[in-house]
Formats: C-alpha cells, structure tokens, sequence
C-alpha cells in the first residue's frame, strides 16, 4: 500500500477544509475544522460566480447527476439554466464523492476509507467489531426452540448473556403467539404482565431492541426483536403460548472469554450449550442405545457389575448412528414423526456421507405419534367481499369463523372459544377509484316563449377525475344538477281574432243568421299595448233576412238554408209554420193549433269542406294621434282549421295591418254661426233629438260636438 493513500481521512479534511478557508489547526489536532454551513462543492462552485463564462457571468452550483467515473470532477450548472460546464478536472481532496457518501476524492480518484478511517487500507469489521478482524474474538451462539407446550401463558425460551451483541430472536412463522422480553432483574421491556405492546423500539438491557410483528402480506415468518447490543445484564426471553409453537429461532455473539462454558436452561431441562462457536438443542439417544452397523450395543456398564460379553470386532470403518427425528407431521391434533440415521465413523462420532455406510444395513425409519394435544381454537378468515361502490368510499366484508382441528378435519365451534384471540376485523372500508363528478358546462339557454312560461335549459355533463366525458351512470344520479327548468316571461298580451262575416244568409227567405270564427291569441307582433282578450268578445253571429216567405199548410217545413258558414262548421236554418188547407188555399196558422204535432226543427248545424287556412285579424288598435293624422293597427295571422299557424292564405287577400287616422286638424274650424240658443240644449242631446233639423239648427254646438264623437268612436272600432 502506498504511503500516498494510506493517510488518515482526518488529515485529508483538515487540508480541504485549511484550503476553503481560514481555519489553523494545531500541530496536535487529528479532527478537521468543523463543516461550514454550505456544502464543500457549493463553495468550489460559487468560486467561479465572478468569473466570466463566454462573455457573462452566471452563478454557479453543484451538479451532481454525472456518471461514476466523473464524480472526482468540478462540475457546476448555471442557476436558472439548463446548461453544466466541468469547471475543473478535479476537486479538493478531501470533497465527498457524493451528497451522502463516505467516499473523499483524493487526487482525483474517488477512495473509500477503511474502518481505520485510512484510505485505501481496505479494512472492514468482522462479526465480532473488530476492525479488520478475522470473527475470532468472538462466537456466535444460535439455536432453534421447537418443544410443544400444553398450557396458555408465559413459557421460557432461552436467556441472553451479559455482553451479547447482534442479538435476533424470530419466529420461524406466522402464528397467535407472542414474544416477551424481560430483565433479570424483573423489568419487563417487551409484552410483560400480559399486555402486548406495539411493534417499536425499546430500551433494555443497556441497548435498544426493535420489535416487529408479522408482515401480513408476503412475509412468512413471525414475531421478532433484534437489538445490536452490548448487554449489560441478563435477559430472559418468553412466549406467550396461545397455539402450537413454530419453533423460534434465536442467535446472539459473544466475545471469546464469555463463550467458552455458555449454557441456559430452558423451560422443560434440557441444557442448551454451545460448541465451535454454535448452540444446538440437543436430543438424548433413545434409551441409550447406539446402532452400529446392524448390531445394537450397550453402553459401558458400571464398575461394580460384571461387563457383559463384548461382540466380536468388526473390520467396518463406518456405521450407522440414530441423528435426530423428523419434524412432526402436525403442530397438534396428533401427527407422526420418524427416526433419522445417519453414517459416522465408528471411532470418532463424526457425521460423514451416507455413501460410506453399507446401505442394506441401514435401519428402516420408525413412525411414533407427536404432537396429540387438541389443536387450540382459531379464527378462520374468509376472502373479503367485493366493494360495495364501484368508486369512491365503500365497504366490504368477509366471514369470520372460530374454528378447530380435530383429527385431521376443521370444524366449526362456538366463539367463546376463540375468545383468548383479538377477533379480527369481519367489515372494512374500501375504495375501487376516485367518482366521476358532474359538471355544469353551459349556462342556462333563453326562454324557450316570448312571455307566459316556457322552459330553458344547459348542459351538464359526467366528467371523469382525468377529464373525459363519462355515461352518467358512473356519476352520482342523486346529486345530477337539473339541465332543464321552468322560466316565466310575465304575461303575454292578448287581443281577439275574426275572419269576415260569411257571405250567405242562414234563411233563404225570412230572418237568418250569419256567422264568423272569432279567437282570442297572444299577441307578439303589435309595436302598440294592447289590452288583454278580456270578456268583450266580437261576436260570432248577425241577424239576416233574404225577404218574406210564402205560405204553406200544415207544418210547412222549408228547404234547409244555405249553411252560414263557407268552409268548417256552420249552421242553417228553414222555416218551419202551421198553415190549414181549405178549399180556397192554405191559411196560415198560430203555431199552437199545430201544437199536437211533432215540430220539426227549424235550425240545425251543417258542415262544410275544411276551410284550409285563412286570414284571421284582431280588431284596429287607438290611434297613435288624436288629430293631424296618426295611425292604427291590427294583427293579422294566418291560420288553419286547427288554429295553427299556416302558410296557405293568399298573399293577396290579406287584410290590412296598418291604416291612418284622426287626420282632420288638431284645431277644428269653429263656425260663428254655429251656436246654441238654447241653455237647456243638453235636453236635446240627451233625448236623441239631435236627428232633426229644428234642434239640429236651434242647438247646433251641442249636436256638432256629439256627432264629432259619434264619429271618432266609429272610427275606433
């Protein structure tokens, strides 16, 4: 090693951190200054802010996302910029290789210092902590608890040492059991005095243990606690037995004098000690016997009693031992376990290949019962049920029964036998993905009427949480905001429509009636305020009389009239008189000396073609002046026969919409000779005498300005 790189990483940053800045160290100080705030490269970086970089300055930072073989190097990026530059080929000694790295760049390689804090000596720790060690300052004690317990509560396991470091205690798997850890001296650091504690960290024994429980979704194994010790007491390790044991694996290192002569006594008596550096339980041989080779021998007999006769030597090197047992078949509920041979020498004991034994001398395995204690009750755990939303928050459950086993088949018992478990959780939330909401995505549309109420609507939509437009199924159909709704526009104006009186009499002689369609409609067009339909209806029928009739006899009924109206629904009439029949002619009669005869009727409804469409109008609305000419108007429609709009009037036939009025001046001609000479001239107009010309003459003011009115209230109408 050159003496180059075995410098000590002390001195490397005493030099960097003397190089950044002021620092003096004395001649016996073997630690570096203390760290400035900012990181070493910040400082090598920022250095080269007021020096000009083609053409500009810029402010400069550690770029740290360079490959391996570059760390060593001084590249620095420009803040706020997307560009790096390599500033140096190499930083200060002594600058980490990374932000987290014990690594030091040392003449532009990256070295990574040794447990001895020199560089490039390559020295790490064994087991033991010895740096540089060769694991023999220290032994590693390990075992494997696997008795089978019979009664609930704390058993013993094992206890660890004063002094023990790397401590693991685990079990093998997953099971209702518990681990507990307790001092000496009778402090319980971990499940004691039958509360389990949380899985953490806890102090005890001079060190610090950590406590896990049973990764319920992939992990196999059990309850475990490690701690890295050293101990500075004795500590005893517990189960707290609920279930058949899965056996527990312990392990834990002790320094070289302490593992010499190291044994704990565990719950049932057997001695637990510790050979070439590894603890064992070991099992007695069964009833004290040892084969060997197809022959069974007996131990040594005491020296008070006579030898019994040896057997005659045999010449083979290899033999035949019984090494152990096969795992039970079953934790409880009886199960079967076999003898194990294996082949050793004969002289020293020791283990070797089984291909060095006479394999037709090896003794067939014997099945013996284990395990026949009554497995303990359980909680058996059924699939959870789907969710009960397909998004959002919801729920699920699954089954959750105590069960047994019972010679080979699980039942299942009543609960109160599991009640020693913490039942497990039979519902619990869920949630599949985030719900769709609904969004508005227009506002509302105009009215769909004028005025009255009409309706008005937008549109909403169900958006995903990524955006897209989803069914509405997927959204919440309880929370859908409306996407139509009522609107009142006020009320509508409405005025009364005709057509023209129909042309014909209903009577071919005599009086008639004829008719005219009149409808009250909303009003959209007129630029005027018109009032609303209201109860003065035009009328729909007038008297008419084509002239007198002849005279008939008996009940004389005439030929129906011609129907009143020229298309749709009309009606029509005929005369109908009682006339008596003489010699000389008919006579005409009162109508109650044909009373004892059925009359027949006079006047019945007739129906013509459809009448298609045709014009219908409203009556002329005030005129816009009263004088000096304004105008009027009227709304015309076109209709059908079902009062719909329509299109098929002729153009030509359509009634006037607008029409002058009121043109005479505003100031009337006043005649001088146009005066009342009487003062009760009122009278006359009252009682209508106005019609002749003495009062017309003697009362000529008066009469003047109510025919003036006559006239104005014509021309309304």
């Amino acid at each position: 090693m050159s003496k180059v790189l075995s410098v000590s990483v002390a001195m490397v940053m005493a030099l960097l951190w003397s190089s950044l800045t002021d620092c003096q160290l004395p001649a016996d100080q073997k630690k570096p200054c203390p760290p400035a705030s900012r990181h070493i490269r910040d400082i090598q970086c920022s250095s080269y802010n007021s020096q000009p970089f083609m053409g500009r300055l810029y402010e400069w930072e550690p770029f740290n996302e360079v490959p391996g073989d570059q760390l060593c190097e001084l590249n620095c990026r420009a803040i706020g910029y997307r560009f790096y530059v390599r500033q140096s080929d190499r930083v200060i000694d002594g600058t980490p290789c990374g932000q987290n790295d014990t690594s030091i760049c040392v003449a532009g390689k990256c070295q990574s210092p040794g447990c001895d804090e020199f560089l490039g000596t390559g020295k790490v720790m064994d087991k033991c902590g010895v740096c540089g060690g060769d694991n023999t300052a220290c032994k590693l004690v390990s075992g494997l608890y696997q008795h089978s317990l019979s009664k609930v509560g704390y058993h013993k396991i094992v206890e660890i040492p004063e002094g023990a470091t790397k401590i693991n205690v685990t079990e093998m798997l997953k099971s209702q059991n518990y681990l507990a850890l307790r001092s000496r001296s009778g402090r319980s650091i971990i499940n004691g005095n039958w509360a389990i504690d949380r899985p953490g960290k806890y102090e005890g024994g001079g060190t610090m243990f950590t406590y896990r429980r049973p990764n319920e979704i992939s992990s196999t194994a059990g309850e475990s606690f490690q701690a890295e010790g050293p101990t500075n007491e004795v500590l005893d390790v517990y189960m707290i037995y609920q279930q058949p044991n899965p056996g527990v694996h312990y392990e834990y290192i002790l320094p070289t004098e302490n593992s010499v002569s190291t044994a704990g006594n565990t719950e049932d008596g057997n001695t637990v000690t510790s050979g070439a550096g590894y603890d064992q339980h070991r099992r007695p041989s069964q009833e004290g016997y040892e084969q060997t080779g197809g022959h069974t021998y007996q131990p040594h007999a005491p020296d008070n009693q006579v030898p019994a006769a040896q057997p005659p030597r045999r010449s083979r090197e290899y033999n035949w031992k019984l090494t152990g047992m096969t795992d039970c078949s079953a934790s409880c509920g009886k199960g079967s376990r076999y003898t194990v041979f294996g082949c050793v020498h004969r002289l020293t004991h020791d283990r070797v290949s089984d291909s060095l034994c006479d394999s037709s001398t090896k003794p067939s395995p014997q099945e013996e019962p284990c395990n026949v204690q009554p497995c303990p009750a359980f909680w058996d755990i059924g699939e959870w049920s789907e969710c009960s939303k397909t998004c959002g928050l919801g729920m699920q459950h699954r089954q959750v029964l105590c069960r047994q086993v019972y010679a080979n088949r699980t039942l299942n018992v009543h609960s109160s036998r599991c009640r020693h478990l913490e039942r497990p959780e039979s519902s619990g939330t869920c949630q599949m993905k985030i719900c769709s909401e609904w969004q508005i995505r227009s506002d509302w549309s105009p009215c769909s009427v004028p005025c009255g109420v009409g309706q008005r609507s937008r549109e909403v939509r169900c958006v995903s949480n990524v955006g897209d437009f989803v069914e509405d199924e997927e959204c919440n159909m309880k929370l859908r905001p409306s996407d139509v709704e009522n609107c009142d526009m006020g009320p509508c104006a409405k005025s009364w429509f005709h057509t023209d009186w129909a042309n014909k009499c209903s009577a071919e002689c005599g009086m008639g009636v004829r008719s005219r369609s009149v409808v009250c409609l909303t009003n959209h067009i007129s630029s005027l305020p018109l009032e609303g339909c209201g109860s003065d209806r035009p009328p729909e029928a007038q008297a008419c009389n084509n002239g007198p009739c002849e005279s008939r006899t008996e009940w004389f009924t005439g030929l129906w009239g011609q129907c009143s109206a020229e298309c749709g629904t009309g009606s029509q009439q005929r005369a109908v008189v009682c006339l008596m029949k003489s010699e000389e002619g008919y006579t005409v009669m009162p109508p109650y000396e044909c009373s004892s005869l059925d009359k027949p009727l006079g006047q019945q409804s007739c129906h013509m073609k459809a009448c298609g469409a045709k014009w219908y109008y409203t009556a002329w609305s005030a005129c816009s002046k009263t004088c000096e000419g304004g105008f009027r108007v009227r709304e015309v429609r076109c209709l059908s026969d079902e009062m719909t709009p329509s299109e098929g009037c002729e153009e030509e036939l359509k009634p006037e919409e607008k029409e002058e009025c009121n043109t005479e001046p505003c100031v009337p001609h006043i005649d001088e000779n146009c005066h009342d000479k009487y003062f009760n001239c009122n009278v006359v107009v009252q009682a209508r005498l106005c019609v002749y010309n003495y009062y017309k003459m003697a009362c000529c003011a008066s009469c003047t300005r109510v025919a003036q009115r006559q006239s104005a209230s014509k021309s309304y109408r």
